[in-house]
């Protein structure tokens, strides 16, 4: 008995040597490989996406400076008068920013208060009163509107709209306003055809895909049953859209009128075709104007000497300033709807 137990034990033993000596499997040792090898792409993938991002900050810090830099000796010669001071003449070197941000602050609310309701307006029927056979081909003619050059909206505007509205559209608005105290001074003047308004209606044309498909593709994320909820307890197409789409989706639909405001804002060629290029601040939105990307468009390859060159460098600083600060307050507005919708 005691033999047999002896032997059990001197076979249990050489078993756990066996098992504690045993080498690993080989099913392990891949299984390290792959850990470490997913752990080495994990690493470089990390500072792949960590340099992209500082990538884009030293890209804007570098704008940044180069504005700066090349904005100083407009800076030191005219220092804060530069943006109160409306004369802009390169023979005697005065030159002044009122008239740019003025036309840049006009046209893009003119295009906004145009092309706000109008985008809201198509996206509502496109996803709640269109048929389904007409959907798509709308929802694609819209979006190419955005994929249209600038230029060619500038000539469109130049040959087509700025004629019609000199014809039809301005004396008819000259004759209707002219007793009404504030808008005569809105539309007063002969009808030139090109001029802040008509530079309007172009930005409008060209933000409005922007402001359509963003508020289209927001409109679409509302639950089914909130809408079918609402439509239950009696409300009206209206009423859905008022007071369960817009609510639910306003954070998206505000994101997209912010990318139109800022479209507008910085729009060039378009703008310089029909907006008449006068650097002079009127009260009427039928007088030529112009904007801070007319104005460096149009003169900065003329620009001789270097004060010159800065007070157009320092014409897109403020550009740079007033979108910076138009996105920020933006930004702003919905961390607030955020929080509110949160609490």
């Amino acid at each position: 008995m005691d033999a047999g137990f002896n032997r059990q034990t001197r076979d249990n033993s050489v078993s756990d040597l066996a098992i504690v000596e045993a080498p690993p499997r080989a099913a392990e040792v891949d299984r390290g490989k792959v850990l470490g090898r997913m752990a080495l792409f994990d690493f470089f993938f990390h500072n792949l996406t960590r340099a992209a991002a500082v990538l884009v900050l030293l890209i804007l810090g570098g704008v940044i400076f180069s504005l700066i830099y090349g904005s100083l000796p407009a800076i030191q010669a005219f220092g804060f008068g530069f943006l109160t001071t409306e004369s802009w003449n390169p023979v005697t070197e005065k030159f002044g920013a009122v008239a740019p941000i003025y036309g840049t602050l006009v046209t893009s609310v003119i295009a906004m208060a145009i092309a706000v309701p109008l985008g809201l307006g198509i996206a509502i029927f496109l996803t709640e009163l269109c048929p389904h056979a007409l959907r798509r081909p709308i929802g694609v003619a819209i979006e190419l509107l955005a994929g249209i050059p600038s230029i060619i909206y500038g000539i469109w505007g130049l040959f087509v709209l700025a004629p019609f509205l000199q014809q039809h559209v301005q004396p008819a608005l000259i004759s209707l306003t002219g007793d009404i105290p504030v808008l005569s001074s809105l539309f007063a003047g002969p009808p030139y055809g090109i001029g802040m308004l008509t530079a309007g209606f172009i930005l409008a044309i060209m933000v409005l895909p922007f402001i359509t498909s963003i508020s289209r593709d927001v409109f679409d994320t509302v639950p089914p049953m909130l809408k079918e909820a609402a439509s239950g307890i009696g409300c009206t197409t209206w009423e859905v859209m008022r007071y369960v789409v817009i609510p639910y989706t306003r954070v998206g639909v505000i994101g997209g009128v912010m990318l139109g405001l800022g479209r507008a804002l910085g729009e060039t060629m378009a703008v310089t075709f029909v907006i008449g290029n006068a650097h002079r601040v009127s009260s009427s939105l039928l007088a030529p104007g112009t904007t801070i990307s007319a104005t460096i468009a149009n003169e900065f390859t003329e620009a001789v000497g270097d004060l010159y060159t800065s007070a157009l460098i320092e014409l897109g600083l403020i550009l740079f300033v007033i979108t910076f600060f138009v996105l920020a307050a933006a930004r702003f507005m919905l961390m607030r709807i955020e929080k509110k919708s949160g609490a």
